[in-house]
């Protein structure tokens, strides 16, 4: 396993982190394997959210019983008021059931509104830094998916870390947050590495062999995803560049206005899973799998054709996708 160091935090860390977005999907007995298999395969590096529904609770109960000095747990909040983040931060310490979180991260600062919460006297910032005082939390991390803002807040050396969205399709970091980043020692943790499944898993992962990151942090939720990931990146070599060529016809064919999987847009007032149509479309319509797409998407309780276009999931989606004219496309092409 490669180490690194998180930026100015001087965390040591693996290359390779758990993402913990799809253990939602799972039971915690199996999310408990996944993040047992991790541990057990030197990935150091767990990261959640309070956003991210039951992912907090399933993780802690895999930690139950270790070495607190044996990962480096960060999570993340979208609280933004002190007092919202001050209960947010008890929360995920009962929740994941220790002490002392290494890493609490502002998660995705979109809004004008959500910076002003944050720095107002009493606002979430200075939550964020009694807590530190405290001693229950160690570093104060950002993330979000406007390159432009999060550079902005970088500059106010509030942060320590930085969380984006970054892979051989979204590759906006590198124009200004990447450079900065290594100028001020700014941990760096690239989410969304293999575009929320859209990516193929080993080219994606292969892509970061020679980039300025400290952690990569691809969702997994069963053992076998671990081992594949490792072996991308532990037993894989840089690109050759027949593979860029590849990449290169890649990203001509799927564009940006594609689904990554963060399910941020949820909850559906029609119980649409959306992610998974989007999934099912995708390899029908992309990977060359057409009965497999139609397979999944059939096995769905509730399909694309219930959308009545109210629009709730567009305002949620941090990529600001059609979703609801994507969902009328899904509906004529699958039936």
């Amino acid at each position: 396993m490669r180490y690194t160091t998180l930026g100015k935090t001087g965390l040591k860390v693996s290359f390779l982190g758990f993402g913990g977005i799809p253990i939602q999907r799972v039971s915690r007995e199996e999310a408990a394997a996944t993040v047992r298999r991790c541990l057990e395969q030197g990935i150091c590096f767990i990261d959640s959210a309070r956003a991210y529904t039951d992912s907090e609770e399933k993780i802690g109960g895999a930690l139950k019983g270790l070495p607190r000095d044996s990962y480096v747990l960060a999570t993340k909040t979208m609280a933004r008021t002190g007092g919202d983040m001050a209960r947010d931060i008890d929360a995920s310490l009962k929740s994941f059931g220790v002490e002392h979180i290494d890493l609490y991260q502002c998660h995705n600062v979109r809004y004008d509104e959500d910076e002003a919460a944050l720095f107002a006297p009493g606002g979430g910032l200075d939550a964020l830094l009694d807590a530190q005082k405290a001693g229950k939390i160690g570093h104060i991390g950002l993330t979000g998916h406007q390159v432009s803002r999060l550079v902005r807040l970088m500059k106010t050396g509030q942060f320590a870390t930085i969380q984006v969205p970054y892979n051989f399709n979204e590759l906006k970091p590198e124009e200004e947050l990447l450079p900065l980043a290594i100028k001020e020692n700014f941990g760096v943790i690239a989410m969304k590495p293999l575009g929320g499944g859209a990516l193929p898993q080993d080219l994606a992962l292969r892509f970061f062999l020679d980039k300025s990151v400290d952690v990569i942090i691809p969702g997994m939720e069963e053992p076998a995803m671990v081992d594949q990931n490792l072996r991308s990146l532990i037993e894989g070599s840089p690109l050759s560049e027949d593979e860029k060529a590849e990449i290169n016809r890649i990203k001509q064919q799927l564009g940006q206005s594609y689904c990554r999987r963060c399910d941020y847009c949820q909850p559906c007032p029609q119980n649409i899973d959306i992610s998974t149509v989007f999934l099912a479309h995708a390899y029908y319509e992309r990977y060359g799998m057409k009965d497999w797409g139609k397979k999944r998407y059939g096995s769905l309780k509730v399909k694309a054709d219930s959308c009545i276009q109210c629009g709730q999931c567009t305002g949620r989606c941090p990529y600001s996708l059609p979703i609801p004219e994507l969902m009328k496309k899904v509906a004529a092409e699958m039936g």
